[in-house]
């Protein structure tokens, strides 16, 4: 077969249209937090444009918003909840007995 009379095919897959994330009606504002939420993962960054699907105009506008309810104390800037939990600690021995022989030394 010569490469000039190949016909292409196309495939028979059928894509699934997904709906778009930020309706015509919904209004990108600092104070939407319903809206705002679904952009920030869950340590409180801004999800990139690929992962939102979003068009540039919009992301820049989500950005924008999350930046303010940010500064406005409406979000926080990280959500790092690993920052409060305790843990347990072991007793601190060793530097107490070499203190202990330094002074001792220091004494003799």
């Amino acid at each position: 077969m010569d490469k000039s009379k190949r016909t292409f095919r196309k495939s028979k897959r059928s894509f699934r249209r997904r709906l778009p994330p930020i309706g015509s009606g919904d209004r990108i504002d600092y104070r939407n937090m319903s809206l705002i939420s679904r952009f920030i993962s869950e340590q409180g960054k801004i999800l990139s444009r690929r992962v939102n699907r979003l068009t540039l105009k919009q992301q820049r506008l989500i950005t924008i918003a999350i930046k303010q309810a940010r500064i406005l104390s409406s979000l926080p800037f990280l959500n790092n909840e690993k920052q409060f939990e305790r843990t347990e600690s072991t007793p601190r021995t060793t530097g107490t007995r070499a203190r202990k022989k330094k002074i001792g030394l220091l004494l003799n």
